[in-house]
């Protein structure tokens, strides 16, 4: 791979010409397009979307929105410190390199970590296992039909495989090249486009007992088909046929990776999900489980809370500033990985996330494991939990099961019902008009395309917005 092509700015569509005077004072294509992103919808709906609390209504819990935020923010620094390698691990990856090319990397990746979660529905992670499972139930029935035929021996392979396998990261992509295409909204560089899709596979290949991370989750859907083609030729991420991880995308995944490991954890301690006494019980058990392996660094990390635990410090701070100092190491020691795996990243051979391997690949994963043990099995959560299972589940009988017909008069044996009319006046404008510019060429991609604007209807919803919506359907008041 070559990083020309690699930060390349090419956009979908064409970007219109600024005045003249404009030029005077330059903004160059990647602050247009952060521009352009912070001004967008899709990204003003993350302040109201879960990050691991459904509905909470705590003012210091981390949404989607700030969580974005802190990616970005640590994104951005990797990027920075990418590009001035000490002298100890090697010469400098960029000399050979245009300076105003890799320049622009700081930028794509700050990008790409506000858009990271953009494609996640309402309720958190949670709400995309409920829109998966809810179409595995439905395609095995006969009565989810389409002119008297199962809807499951209509789609093709890779249709039912994205509904039954709904993915935020594939959503991101076709929120981000396919809806409002005609507008402005959003129109991004390739290359932020490409440094998003952290699993550049289709629903058909991807497999999480797979070595490769790469395809580990789906990363783009049918429908996104041609455009991801483009992206990954623009952008030299296609090799002999295949597509690989864009270099970036490494360094992207671990700052997700760090903030959900050091703030979410955070946001649990504040929360009382788990006091500092089982904290470092839990963490003390998880080093002695580890045997044969040096896990010294790993326990600094406890080293330093417990100090700070000793000073009689407010114990809510010294957790919050153990896991900035944790931060700090994960954020050092995946630039060491990147460094060190260079040739094998740019070559498309790399398999693994870049804590892979280091001084503190145990730290990562004890804390991912808090997050675990303390956070995802506690009652409040459950019960949240369960509530927008009932939500999301509500809107697709509804909504899925309207739109079956809908817009398809000439190639119908039944009519729309009245009540399903009304449901499908509720999905908005932008959404239907989007569906008639698709042009499906087939049944199966009339039907496949109509569903996808449902499901962009429903990933689309704040939590609030779920929510009311939900009450207001059902008379709950």
């Amino acid at each position: 791979m070559e990083w020309n092509k690699l930060l390349s700015p090419k956009t979908k569509m064409e970007r219109k010409k600024e005045p003249e005077k404009f030029f005077e004072y330059p903004i160059n294509d990647m602050e247009t397009d952060y521009e352009q992103i912070i001004s967008s919808s899709a990204f003003r709906r993350l302040q109201d979307k879960t990050q691991v609390f459904p509905l909470d209504k705590s003012d210091f819990v981390r949404t989607r929105l700030t969580h974005s935020i802190e990616v970005s923010s640590i994104a951005r620094q990797l990027g920075i410190m990418i590009q001035k390698t000490p002298e100890k691990y090697g010469p400098n990856l960029f000399e050979n390199e245009n300076k105003n090319i890799i320049e622009n990397i700081p930028s794509i990746l700050a990008c790409a970590g506000l858009l990271h979660d953009i494609g996640n529905p309402p309720f958190g992670h949670f709400g995309e296992a409920i829109i998966g499972d809810w179409f595995k139930k439905e395609l095995e029935k006969d009565d989810f039909n389409f002119n008297n035929k199962p809807i499951r021996k209509i789609l093709n392979d890779q249709m039912k495989r994205d509904l039954e396998n709904f993915e935020g990261n594939a959503q991101a992509i076709r929120i981000l090249t396919r809806l409002h295409s005609n507008s402005n909204d959003v129109n991004l560089s390739y290359s932020i486009l490409n440094t998003l899709m952290k699993y550049p596979t289709d629903s058909t290949n991807f497999s999480n007992k797979d070595e490769n991370i790469k395809k580990h989750k789906l990363g783009y859907y049918y429908s996104e088909n041609s455009i991801v083609k483009d992206i990954c030729q623009t952008t030299g991420t296609e090799i002999e046929g295949e597509y690989v991880r864009h270099p970036l995308t490494f360094l992207l995944e671990a700052a997700d990776d760090i903030a959900y490991a050091t703030a979410d954890l955070e946001d649990a301690f504040k929360k009382g999900l788990f006091t500092i006494e089982q904290f470092i019980d839990y963490y003390q058990g998880e080093i002695n489980e580890i045997k044969d392996k040096d896990t010294h660094y790993a326990e600094e990390i406890l080293v330093n809370l417990k100090e700070r635990v000793k000073t009689n410090e407010d114990i809510f701070s010294a957790f919050q500033k153990c896991m900035n100092f944790t931060k700090k190491w994960l954020m050092y020691v995946v630039v060491y990985r990147f460094y060190k795996s260079f040739d094998d990243i740019m070559e498309g051979s790399y398999k693994h996330d870049l804590f892979y391997g280091t001084f503190h690949e145990y730290t990562i994963g004890i804390l991912k494991g808090a997050m675990k043990k303390f956070v995802f099995d506690d009652t409040e959560i459950l019960k949240l939990e369960l509530s927008a299972k009932k939500i999301i589940e509500a809107f697709l009988n509804d909504f899925i099961y309207a739109v079956r017909y809908w817009n398809e008069d000439k190639n119908c044996e039944k009519k729309i019902s009245k009540s399903d009319k009304k449901y499908i006046n509720i999905i908005s404008q932008s959404l239907r008009d989007e569906y008639m510019k698709t042009e499906p060429k087939s049944e199966s991609e009339r039907l496949y395309n109509k569903f996808m604007m449902v499901i962009d209807f429903i990933s689309g919803m704040t939590d609030s917005y779920a929510k009311t919506l939900y009450q207001e359907l059902y008379g709950i008041y």
